[in-house]
């Protein structure tokens, strides 16, 4: 028989708002909480209970999940203003979805330790339509035992939950697939300008290269909106653009170079610079075409396209 739990889910974002809804979904008894009345009226829709402050959202849950978009907002809800941590009940676990740096995540894993709260840092890798869908996967470090007792929460919204360790381990490896992303999506725009500058055809090199030894998941997944010059975002170039800081800030501490990470960071600062930091972190292929001289594809009436 399945235990049903009574979680709270706070920030309830593009990410937030679909993994909330599957909890709920699912048959848990989820209570939720964002500074957007817009969000919260969305959340009420999909079954979670809204609440107008953090303390009555959190109220008697022995789960409380986090989905925030950077270090600021994080440490503001956990340790500042917010004092998340000094709201919640010694005994409970704090689970943090969100892409942020070491730095912070170890702040907050040094207060919840000292009162007595379980921490699963636990960033998912996919986008919004993976969240609905319920195909994210989370890269989970902390207490393997506080992972067991929400195991069946976090499978409501996520394929796969990964435990790699007692400590930050979750945050290098949300870091480190980023990092390969965005370098894959670097690649993509040489590889497909160069191709475009021999007279192939678009979409024959689009298949040539799903059907290659490169046509990994993340390529494959790109193809359909390539295809169709459609660069609307999933996760924007600004956004790669904050986590390649934050990788850059931990390759430095860490001592590894990474100078596809840097190089990617100024591509994606020339992005957002021209006016395109909202479009998809793919539109590298537009911005390589642009630097290449080449004319941008006719769009279609319906999509983004450059």
């Amino acid at each position: 028989m399945t235990t049903i739990h009574k979680v709270a889910w706070v920030g309830l974002g593009k990410l937030g708002l679909p993994m909330a809804a599957r909890i709920a979904a699912a048959g848990h008894e989820v209570h939720g909480f964002d500074l957007s009345a817009e969000r919260m009226a969305l959340a009420e829709q999909a079954g979670i209970t809204p609440h107008a402050d953090l303390a009555s959202a959190i109220d008697g849950c022995s789960l409380v999940l986090v989905s925030i978009p950077d270090d600021r907002a994080l440490l503001g809800l956990c340790l500042e203003a917010g004092d998340l941590i000094g709201k919640m009940a010694p005994g409970t676990t704090l689970i943090e979805t969100s892409t942020v740096s070491i730095e912070a995540s170890a702040q907050v894993a040094r207060a919840a330790e000292a009162r007595g709260i379980a921490y699963l840092r636990s960033p998912v890798s996919g986008n919004p339509v993976a969240a609905e869908a319920g195909t994210l996967s989370a890269m989970v470090s902390g207490p393997r035992e506080a992972l067991d007792d929400a195991v069946a929460v976090m499978q409501s919204f996520t394929k796969a939950q990964y435990w790699l360790g007692e400590e930050e381990q979750g945050r290098y490896a949300k870091l480190a697939i980023n990092l390969m992303i965005a370098v894959s999506a670097g690649m993509l725009g040489e590889s497909l300008t160069l191709a475009r500058k021999g007279n192939i055809g678009w979409d024959d090199m689009l298949e040539l290269v799903a059907d290659s030894a490169v046509g990994s998941p993340m390529v494959q997944y790109k193809v359909p909106p390539l295809s169709q010059r459609d660069f609307t975002s999933t996760f924007s170039a600004a956004q790669m653009a904050k986590d390649l800081d934050l990788i850059l800030g931990c390759a430095h501490v860490a001592g590894v170079p990474v100078p596809l990470a840097a190089q990617m960071r100024e591509a994606y600062t020339s992005l957002i610079g021209t006016g395109y930091g909202e479009d998809d972190y793919i539109a590298t292929v537009h911005h390589t075409e642009r630097l290449a001289g080449l004319p941008a594809i006719e769009p279609a009436a319906d999509a983004r396209r450059g």
